[in-house]
């Protein structure tokens, strides 16, 4: 994207055109949030709980209050070791 622009001098709303590409996907900044509250609980929540799986943990979270879906918990599940 940057060379269309840089070599044949187009405006960023005509390269983003040309390329099929939105302008809002062109300016987007992922903001990732800050895990680790709920890593602590997930990990507590595990040690507490030595057999529970990840889905009873993610059932626990969501009794809880914890509004993350399913994926992102598990992606932490993975992360800290805690596959069965």
């Amino acid at each position: 994207m940057k060379g269309l622009v840089a070599d044949y001098r187009l405006s960023l709303r005509k390269a983003c055109e040309l390329s099929l590409l939105s302008t809002y996907v062109w300016y987007y900044i992922a903001q990732r949030r800050e895990d680790l509250p709920l890593r602590l609980r997930i990990r507590n929540i595990a040690e507490t709980r030595v057999r529970s799986g990840f889905w009873r943990v993610y059932i626990l979270l969501r009794r809880e209050g914890w509004s993350d879906n399913r994926k992102r918990v598990h992606r932490i599940f993975k992360e800290e070791g805690l596959n069965l």
